[in-house]
């Protein structure tokens, strides 16, 4: 069911995952190639904000914060893991993997290479967490708002 709340958390967190895509861009080797690293993430932000973040809004402003957050790590958990297996795809038909469980441990890997590149990283954890909190503000605004 449509809700204010749920469009105003998939926009919210839409927004949050483009600015932690731009934001982690320059942490890569220079000349990494992005293609649609940034519209796939805002994608998936959006989706997490409509399905995660928009269920939960209209429990109270505390709740909201940690629902907030927790969307911000849905967000993360997905976006590390497409990418990783999109990476692994890409090098799979590069015939780096000796096998399917070779692949599969090499996306494993991969997923906490990337981890471990967002999560050290202030600017990117920053617009999580900050964006998390004032997302989940923003949608439970709306659903105070708009019942």
């Amino acid at each position: 069911m449509p809700t204010a709340a749920k469009l105003f958390a998939a926009l919210a967190f839409a927004a949050v995952a483009f600015f932690a895509s731009e934001s982690v861009k320059p942490l890569f080797p220079e000349g990494a190639q992005f293609g649609i690293f940034t519209p796939l993430n805002t994608g998936l932000g959006m989706c997490a904000g409509w399905l995660v973040m928009g269920r939960l809004a209209g429990r109270g402003y505390g709740k909201a914060m940690g629902s907030g957050l927790r969307t911000s790590a849905v967000i993360l958990f997905y976006g590390l893991l497409i990418q990783a297996v999109a990476e692994m795809l890409k090098r799979s038909t590069d015939l780096r993997y000796d096998g399917p469980m070779d692949a599969l441990t090499g996306m494993v890997e991969l997923s906490g290479e990337f981890g471990f590149l967002a999560l050290s990283s202030p600017s990117v954890m920053g617009i999580l967490i900050v964006g998390g909190i004032l997302g989940g503000l923003f949608a439970e605004w709306a659903a105070q708002r708009w019942r």
